[in-house]
């Protein structure tokens, strides 16, 4: 017999702990008294899918010990380097029920990029998939990491089975739940501290916004758990007891994801641009209605307007939302509404619940309605600082407000409107040209797939807009079309007047092109 079935044949799983406070542990230790045999988790392709509250509550406490054992107490840092997996979900309730604080590392780092958020976060612990084993260990040497856990193996289970459900931890709801690493386009990345409250209040505002019915239980997760989206998605269906559908880690498959909607009859998704246009010009969707589809949303990158249509039209009766935000606000920060998208379909809405915003200078003073500023934010939702680097929060809440790094305008009714990145902008002729503002347009050219736009030298105006392109069919558009199509909506300096014709965007794990690369791209002539 196996760890595993050894593990499955023991008795049914102690409820005796009673969690304390708004955190995770405490919320799915609540559901498992409640509600024990409600699914709490499918995983996409597993032999035994479903993951009941009851399993999730007891399979954390006992990991919760194993760790303790090593050595981690309330505080500590544990890293997990994981695909997409049930394990994955037990550990970020395990660390919860310790206190102790969550790390997630992208699996696609190499191991250089690994000993840097390893020895920045100042991680005891280390969970690890088998198949991520190796980059792990290159990666040890240099850092805090005194205890490694490979959480697909025999003696994983053997380990759970043979521990006791560890106590719950009072947990102070100001201090940090979890330290997630910014993406790092631009520099190397800092790690936001969320806490407890940071994290039970965005669940609060979501629900506050969204409505919670009963047709609303069954979430997708089709993104990496590592990222903010990830996790907001996972947090979020935790507190309110639903099921979240969770899909292996991998290339992303449209065919295979539209099959997951229909057959797991889910109710909430949250896809980035990219995926939904994969989703919404794929031909697996014909003929399907998805009837308990009725909630899904878009975010972490911009989404064109024409892409949005796109959206409406392929599942004509979701109600759809965008999400703006980064990971220092706990994912989003602003909701377009339903009832607000038909008029303002390029428009990322307003404020959520609890979140304050202003539109400012670099002096901090507030610009006019229709004029653009950086957006910066205060309220529950954001986040404490940077782990580790003082000045960088001084900076980033200099002023008493978070900034973003996002520009933006705001319209008289209060509806905000991305602009830009401030790193982004190009700066032609002493003329302020936003990358974001040229890309909605092209994206409405009919030979266009996906765009970016970036900044190339030029001898007379300093830089130049230059447009990366994806063609949507075989035919890719020529310069001179793009230039004309874009002349009937922008300035003349603001049209690119060069294009780059590439297979697929560059992007990070985060689902964000990375426009370093496309720079390097059009600046060395390819």
């Amino acid at each position: 017999m196996s760890a595993g079935q050894a593990y499955e044949e023991r008795t049914a799983p102690e409820l005796s702990v009673h969690g304390q406070g708004q955190t995770l542990s405490a919320q799915v230790g609540r559901h498992a008294r409640s509600a024990p045999r409600a699914r709490a988790l499918t995983f996409v392709g597993a032999q035994r899918p479903d993951t009941t509250y009851a399993e999730l509550h007891d399979r954390a406490g006992r990991l919760a010990t194993v760790l303790a054992d090593r050595g981690v107490r309330a505080g500590e840092r544990v890293a997990l380097l994981m695909t997409n997996r049930p394990q994955y979900a037990e550990a970020l309730v395990a660390c919860s029920r310790l206190g102790a604080i969550a790390v997630p590392l992208s699996f696609r780092l190499v191991p250089a990029e690994l000993t840097y958020q390893l020895a920045d976060s100042g991680a005891c612990a280390l969970l690890v998939d088998t198949g991520l084993l190796a980059n792990a260990t290159e990666a040890l040497p240099g850092t805090a990491v005194t205890a490694t856990l490979v959480t697909d193996t025999d003696d994983y289970e053997a380990e759970l089975a043979a521990a006791g459900p560890h106590p719950e931890i009072p947990v102070d709801e100001d201090t940090a739940a979890v330290i997630l690493y910014t993406s790092g386009t631009t520099g190397r990345p800092k790690g936001a501290m969320l806490s407890h409250r940071n994290l039970h209040s965005w669940v609060a505002s979501r629900y506050a916004h969204m409505g919670f019915p009963s047709s609303c239980r069954v979430s997708l997760c089709a993104v990496p758990m590592f990222h903010v989206a990830g996790y907001a998605t996972y947090l979020s269906t935790m507190f309110t007891g639903g099921r979240m559908v969770l899909m292996p880690s991998g290339a992303f498959d449209a065919a295979e994801v539209i099959d997951v909607l229909d057959r797991e009859q889910v109710s909430l998704a949250f896809f980035v641009p990219a995926q939904w246009q994969a989703i919404v010009r794929h031909p697996a969707l014909a003929g399907r209605s998805f009837p308990h589809f009725v909630a899904a949303n878009w975010g972490a990158a911009p989404a064109s307007a024409q892409l949005v249509r796109e959206i409406r039209a392929a599942f004509p009766t979701v109600s759809l939302t965008s999400a703006f935000g980064q990971t220092e606000t706990c994912s989003s920060a602003l909701v377009l509404m339903p009832e607000d998208a038909a008029e303002r379909p390029d428009s990322v809405g307003k404020p959520m619940l609890g979140v304050e915003a202003r539109v400012v200078d670099p002096e901090m003073n507030d610009v006019p309605p229709g004029e653009v500023g950086e957006i910066v934010y205060r309220g529950p939702t954001v986040m404490t600082g940077y782990w580790n680097a003082p000045e960088k929060t001084a900076e980033a809440f200099r002023g008493g407000w978070f900034h973003s790094g996002d520009l933006v305008r705001v319209d008289e009714d209060g509806f905000y409107y991305v602009v830009d990145r401030i790193k982004d902008m190009i700066i032609s002729g002493g003329e302020n040209v936003y990358c974001a503002e040229v890309e909605n347009v092209l994206a409405g050219h009919p030979k266009v797939g996906s765009v970016a736009v970036v900044g190339a030298p030029h001898a007379r105006w300093g830089e130049v807009p230059v447009a990366v392109v994806v063609p949507r069919g075989d035919e890719a558009p020529t310069a001179e079309e793009l230039e004309a199509y874009g002349r009937r909506f922008l300035a003349g300096y603001k049209v690119p007047k060069r294009i780059t014709v590439v297979p697929a965007m560059p992007m990070n794990a985060s689902g964000k092109i990375l426009k370093g690369e496309l720079r390097s791209l059009v600046r060395s002539g390819a």
